[in-house]
């Protein structure tokens, strides 16, 4: 009963966009009435409809941090939810998330209140890591995208250390294998075998079994960039 109402409310607000996005959080909160469940508790998890509205939310606010909208990072975006979840479902999704990105505007500061209480650590990890993928879908990052991406980081309680890590992943410079590994230039081969133990430990893909294949792969590239930092370093350092 609530999903109907809540559709209706948004219709009236926001016409088609607002009722699809009334009718998921409406089907959310009858699942949790249902259930016993408060939404609001914090050891209830978000829903799938839930996450993917979320998500593009912040998606849409990372898109328009620089001014524009880039055809390349909605073209991201789109190509990221056909292989989530096939071209029939994406299709009616992203003509939702055009309109959202056209003409709302979203709290960046409520939508991570609500994932923070409802996710893992790791799983916010991996939300930082697609926003700056979108950014970087059009080549470049620009300072005022990583700027929003920090903000949001801050919301969703990312910590300095690992948000600076995943930055590093996109970004090229001579501090970036020490960045990914969260460590400073003057770690010693010890510090520096540490360190890669435990951030491939903190990025391994079953860390996020409980997500779809998509942010599974996500974490198989942070992964992979934390084993290529070791690597560079390895390298220039000469050690095994």
């Amino acid at each position: 009963m609530i999903r109907w109402i809540a559709a209706i409310l948004g219709y009236i607000f926001f016409r088609i966009p607002g009722a699809i996005i009334g009718f998921l959080i409406g089907s959310y909160l009858d699942s949790s009435n249902r259930s016993g469940t408060n939404p609001l508790n914090r050891t209830s998890r978000v829903t799938p409809a839930d996450f993917e509205v979320n998500l593009l939310s912040l998606a849409s606010i990372v898109i328009k941090a620089d001014g524009s909208i880039s055809e390349q990072e909605m073209q991201f975006v789109q190509n990221y939810f056909v292989q989530a979840y096939g071209k029939e479902r994406a299709n009616a999704t992203f003509r939702t998330f055009n309109e959202v990105i056209k003409t709302r505007e979203v709290s960046a500061s409520r939508i991570c209140e609500y994932l923070r209480l409802r996710t893992r650590y790791e799983s916010r990890l991996q939300i930082i890591h697609f926003l700056f993928s979108i950014a970087k879908a059009d080549g470049l990052v620009s300072e005022l995208e990583a700027t929003k991406i920090n903000e949001i980081a801050g919301y969703l309680h990312i910590g300095f250390k690992d948000f600076e890590s995943i930055k590093a992943m996109f970004f090229t410079n001579p501090d970036s294998a020490y960045k990914i590994l969260e460590i400073e230039k003057t770690a010693t081969v010890a510090e520096i075998k540490s360190a890669y133990r435990t951030m491939a430990k903190k990025y391994h893909p079953d860390k996020l079994q409980h997500m779809d294949d998509l942010y599974r792969k996500g974490a198989e590239e942070k992964f992979r960039k934390v084993k290529e930092a070791y690597e560079q370093l390895q390298k220039e350092l000469n050690f095994k």
